[in-house]
């Protein structure tokens, strides 16, 4: 039988989650990839994650377990737990032992001990000081992480952070680049939509421009829609 290492167990997780870090690579997997990794590195009994929308609002993106799911559901609707403190302080949050929580936190911790959760450990997913969600570890017994634990922890997350960041970094770039093709492409229309006007109207470039524009002001068109209008003759200033 072949065994490996904990050093060699944390590599290969490393391996397999740079692996899907493509060009067109699904954030979703990936992140669903750093949990169930998480829990098996770290040996606990199911892991979540959290990431805040553009509401502000925390949405469950990644789960190992419909228990885990569930609690972190619950935990975020209540506006309480460790994973919402984790998030909000922007610092790692463990609770040792569920059972002790007493009077805080009352309907996460009735969630998580009803589905044999006995600790948690939230780790904040942050950059440059700005918090974008959490990573949690559900453990089935007490105990706090080692320190050991608690870096590798540390490091997922921040691995999460960084795939989500370039996503959303890809996202915005393609954004931008198809906006900046469209003005391109607006652009050569409205010129020829000037020559048009010009050579029909008997007007210089500057007043065809300002006729165009005008007639899409008034009409509520985008300039545009305006000058294709112009080009294919459905329309004469």
């Amino acid at each position: 039988m072949v065994t490996t290492t904990r050093a060699e167990r944390v590599s290969a997780a490393f391996v397999k989650i740079a692996d899907t870090l493509v060009d067109d690579y699904d954030v979703l997997d990936l992140l669903h990839a750093l949990v169930e990794e998480s829990i098996g590195i770290l040996d606990a009994s199911a892991a979540g994650l959290l990431l805040v929308d553009q509401y502000g609002e925390l949405q469950v993106l990644a789960s190992t377990s419909e228990e885990s799911q569930l609690v972190e559901v619950l935990q975020r609707e209540a506006g309480a737990g460790p994973c919402v403190e984790c998030f909000l302080t922007g610092t790692v949050v463990t609770v040792n032992d569920i059972r002790e929580l007493g009077d805080r936190w009352p309907e996460f911790k009735d969630a998580a001990l009803s589905q044999g959760f006995r600790s948690v450990h939230a780790i904040p997913l942050r950059v440059r000081g700005r918090t974008i969600g959490a990573l949690n570890l559900f453990g089935s017994i007490s105990g706090a992480l080692s320190a050991e634990d608690a870096a590798i922890g540390q490091a997922l997350a921040d691995v999460a952070t960084i795939s989500i960041l370039q996503e959303r970094a890809i996202r915005e770039a393609e954004m931008i680049n198809d906006q900046l093709q469209r003005a391109l492409t607006s652009r050569i229309l409205i010129e020829q939509a000037k020559g048009v006007v010009a050579q029909l109207s008997n007007v210089n470039m500057h007043e065809s421009f300002t006729r165009i524009r005008n007639h899409a002001r008034s009409n509520h068109l985008t300039l545009h829609d305006t000058a294709a209008r112009i080009v294919d003759r459905s329309l004469t200033l």
